[in-house]
């Protein structure tokens, strides 16, 4: 067996195979399950990114571990074939890089006692930046991590700036030695990489003033010749349990009526001069100040769904093309008492759009919305709600043939919520048929017996689903109001 020069293959931990896609370049050459990549073509591999990078080339040479002994893999690829490797984890020298941040609105640091350990985990990683979306702060990357952002053009990258002002940053932060966020957000549009950023707004830290250089001086970033720089500014509303314990505050109405006002007013004049809106409040200001969500335009057909932008005009958007169905549909099936367990921002709005699915199905539909007894009732997203806190309030309320819970709450990868209660457990509990959602037309599935995610009473928990079939994408679909 030749040898990789440069690679001694005991000193580093491999990607975890756990699947070969069929008819791929993986399965040709005789990879399998259980075995362990190390290196392509002489370059060691560390995540999934190095995997995609070095196995573009048509020839290749994979060194894989397999029960301890080391085996070299040669095969030729085209260039639109996939490689059609699933490892267990997207890295393989750590599972995730830790932040080095002690933020005071971190939601790690205000969690409640006695939850499973990875709630606890604070985590910073570019590479899940690139991958996945996920904001980072850019304040733990060596040397070797910005070579290989600039080697392998990982673009876009999605960067939590906050504030734009160092010294203020490194406050907000906690952490004095944080770097100058824009010199690095600079040094990547040098490199045409480009980023989409958040600020989270406290009240009395980093809004009126703050918040308007910092969108000022981000745009002087937007990339003019096409190449890299800041695309987007998400503003995002501080979100804080009742386990803070550092002296910030939610917005009043008012305020975020104000933050709102703001934003919005300079959406034209960025339309002006880059063609689209650049800068976007996320769903929680209107749903706070109680306005209508923009209509999709508004969005660019920017991808930030993740970070609360458009969530809301998508589930509204969903439900007229639903309501269309219904209304046209001649064999509806039998009416049933339905319970829409929702958080309380997205209550209101549920409650309106319920109205009209009982009115179109002859469904009698209550929509429940559940407080957040755990994190404090200032937590009012689906995504944070415990399963011990609604199914406590369900069963005080009383509820319908068929409960309906948004997905969000089970996205652990086990299909728990994060007191780690399954939906099974609810349906048990409640002896009644548990269906998850984030949209009213997963609600009509449900009613027509064709949801792929309903728990019947009675059954043992176990197993997990895969929560992708509901929506187009389950990263997408993840922070849904529903």
């Amino acid at each position: 067996m030749p040898l990789f020069q440069e690679i001694d293959p005991t000193t580093f931990a491999g990607g975890q195979i756990v699947a070969i896609a069929p008819g791929s370049v993986a399965a040709a050459i005789g990879l399998r399950p259980g075995d362990e990549l190390l290196a392509i073509n002489d370059e060691a591999v560390e995540d999934v990114i190095d995997v995609q990078f070095h196995s573009a080339d048509e020839e290749l040479e994979l060194l894989v571990r397999r029960d301890g002994e080391y085996l070299l893999f040669e095969a030729e690829r085209d260039y639109d074939q996939a490689l059609g490797l699933e490892f267990a984890h997207p890295t393989f020298d750590v599972d995730i890089r830790r932040c080095n941040n002690l933020c005071p609105f971190c939601f790690v640091l205000q969690m409640a006692p006695k939850f499973r350990r990875t709630l606890y985990i604070k985590d910073d990683d570019y590479r899940y930046s690139f991958l996945f979306g996920h904001f980072v702060t850019l304040t733990n990357l060596s040397d070797h991590d910005w070579r290989r952002i600039e080697t392998m053009r990982l673009s876009p990258l999605y960067v939590s700036v906050h504030v734009s002002d160092t010294e203020l940053r490194r406050q907000f932060l906690r952490n004095a030695t944080a770097p100058d966020v824009m010199e690095q957000l600079r040094w990547l549009a040098a490199r045409h990489i480009e980023v989409h950023t958040q600020l989270v707004i406290v009240p009395g830290f980093n809004d009126g003033e703050w918040l308007a250089r910092s969108i000022r001086e981000l745009a002087e970033l937007w990339p003019e010749d096409g190449g890299g720089g800041v695309l987007s500014v998400s503003v995002v509303p501080v979100g804080l349990t009742r386990h803070h314990k550092y002296g910030m505050r939610p917005h009043t109405p008012a305020e975020a009526a104000a933050t709102l006002d703001f934003v919005e007013a300079l959406q034209p004049l960025y339309q002006e001069r880059f063609g689209l809106r650049f800068v976007y409040p996320t769903d929680e200001w209107y749903l706070v100040t109680g306005r209508d969500v923009p209509p999709l335009e508004a969005y660019d057909g920017q991808e930030l769904h993740e970070n609360g932008l458009g969530m809301v005009r998508a589930f509204l958007d969903d439900w007229a093309e639903v309501r269309e169905e219904i209304a046209t549909t001649a064999d509806r099936p039998e009416p049933r008492a339905l319970t829409l367990a929702t958080a309380t921002l997205f209550a209101p709005t549920l409650r309106r759009l319920a109205a009209e699915f009982a009115a179109l199905t002859g469904c009698q539909v209550t929509v429940l919305p559940m407080l957040n007894r755990r994190l404090g009732e200032s937590i009012t997203v689906s995504g944070l709600l415990m399963a011990g806190d609604v199914l406590e309030q369900l069963e005080a309320a009383g509820v319908g043939d068929i409960v309906v819970l948004p997905r969000v709450m089970f996205d652990h990868p086990d299909t728990i919520s994060l007191d780690d209660l399954s939906p099974q457990d609810v349906a048990n509990r409640l002896g009644r048929p548990v269906a998850l959602a984030d949209s009213l037309g997963d609600v009509w599935d449900a009613l027509r017996g064709e949801s792929r995610v309903m728990y019947q009473p009675g059954v043992a928990p176990g197993g997990s689903l895969d929560l992708r079939v509901l929506g187009d994408d389950a990263g997408e679909s993840a922070a849904h109001p529903m």
